[in-house]
């Protein structure tokens, strides 16, 4: 491989990381609750899972779930500690019950004392609306649009990010195809729900998604992470449901 084809590639591959780092994005600012707990490891380096309390402008809080490398826990990262982290919101499968399912963080990349300056809870992703949206109303006439995007990643992965529009921008929402490009802003939420078990029994639990505040149509001319083929996006995300 010559030096001008190693500079072209290696030029490429620098987009290609910026690219994808700049599709998903996201800060905390929160208290940590409980210790981190051994995750998995990855070539060596090990990961933590660990929780963090955000506040919301109306007092209730979101309990989220952060995933750290050992490289990055420190003293900042102890029950009780107020931190600032910044990174990605991933998500990955996981056999639950003899079934796959979809499992949601926040991988940190960064760790920042405490600012309490910034929004607490701020998230954008650019990604493709990877099943058809949603759109319904609540019982007191609110209008609300489901969405699943697929965000691109490195080395060819996604992550599958189910969201949710209100209002307006709901209704605009549910009318974008399968295979949109589109840019959402918004914050990451934790919400109880009640689920009943085959035996009858009634479990509470916990879903994280993104709550959208702005959501607009991506330009071609302004793609950031490459066209995705709409046969192979339907497919990955019906295998990561």
């Amino acid at each position: 491989m010559t030096t001008t084809t190693n500079s072209t590639y290696k030029t490429s591959y620098q987009t290609t990381l910026q690219t994808t780092l700049q599709n998903n994005v996201v800060t905390l600012s929160g208290t940590v609750v409980g210790e981190p707990i051994f995750s998995h490891e990855v070539y060596g380096e090990k990961f933590y899972e660990v929780t963090l309390s955000v506040k919301r402008l109306s007092g209730m809080e979101d309990l989220l779930p952060i995933s750290i490398s050992e490289h990055l826990l420190s003293e900042r990262i102890q029950s009780g500690k107020q931190v600032t982290v910044s990174g990605q919101f991933r998500s990955y499968n996981k056999t639950v019950e003899d079934k796959s399912k979809l499992m949601l963080t926040v991988f940190v990349r960064d760790v920042a004392e405490y600012d309490e300056s910034v929004n607490a809870n701020v998230l954008e992703l650019t990604g493709y609306i990877c099943k058809p949206p949603i759109y319904r109303t609540t019982p007191f006439n609110r209008e609300i649009c489901d969405v699943l995007l697929a965000v691109n990643r490195q080395y060819n992965k996604s992550d599958y990010i189910p969201c949710i529009v209100w209002g307006r921008n709901a209704r605009f929402a549910g009318s974008l195809p399968v295979g949109e490009h589109v840019n959402v802003v918004g914050r990451v939420q934790s919400r109880n729900y009640q689920k009943k078990l085959p035996d009858d029994t009634v479990v509470t639990r916990t879903a994280y998604e993104v709550s959208v505040s702005k959501i607009m149509v991506v330009d071609s001319d302004q793609t950031r992470g490459g066209l995705m083929d709409l046969t192979l996006l339907k497919k990955e995300a019906k295998n990561s449901l």
